[in-house]
């Protein structure tokens, strides 16, 4: 609650940031600037889609951050007491490759949603082209084919490596100070 709690405050810059480089990338091909910085992009948007249009793709946006965390911290949970376990225990390396194999299908488990996100942002000010984040994602496959919406997940997989990191530092901090890793549960 308190991650979509938050979303819900920043989520306009993140529409702003989004537009704004989608902007750049059309310039530098030779198309025109549709925008003139972050303020010309809240005032365009809202004069043509009012607050609305700030906020589309939203929904998806939250349920990618409750699957990705859900399987980041439950498959971590879940799988850590039974692979690191004897030489493997406490071992930064294992604790690691474990963390980057989570965060990894986390990452490329909630892509998606994060792919829906974008495209539905991206028709603010246009007219309504998806009725729905499911309408999002069903034309997307029926036009592009379902492989569409993972294009840039490997950028995704490299990212997982500062996830993982987390995961293994925090590992070895808790065995520093405590003796021993957390082990969830009690």
């Amino acid at each position: 609650a308190a991650g979509a709690t938050s979303l819900l405050f920043v989520y306009s810059l993140d529409y702003a940031r989004t537009r704004l480089a989608n902007d750049a990338k059309n310039a530098k091909s030779g198309g025109d600037r549709q925008f003139n910085g972050l303020v010309d992009v809240y005032r365009k948007t809202l004069a043509s889609d009012g607050i609305a249009g700030l906020y589309r793709g939203f929904m998806p946006s939250v349920t990618g951050i409750i699957v990705y965390r859900g399987l980041y911290f439950g498959l971590y949970d879940s799988i850590k007491p039974v692979v690191l376990v004897g030489s493997l225990e406490g071992n930064f390396l294992a604790s690691f490759l474990l963390g980057w194999t989570v965060t990894t299908t986390a990452g490329v488990a909630s892509y998606p949603l994060d792919t829906i996100r974008r495209r539905m942002m991206m028709t603010s000010g246009e007219a309504v082209k998806y009725k729905s984040s499911l309408d999002a994602a069903s034309q997307i496959i029926a036009k592009e084919g379902t492989k569409s919406l993972f294009k840039g997940a490997g950028a995704n997989i490299l990212r997982g490596v500062a996830g993982a990191g987390v995961l293994s530092i925090y590992d070895q901090v808790q065995l520093l100070m405590f003796g021993k890793a957390f082990k969830g549960g009690s």
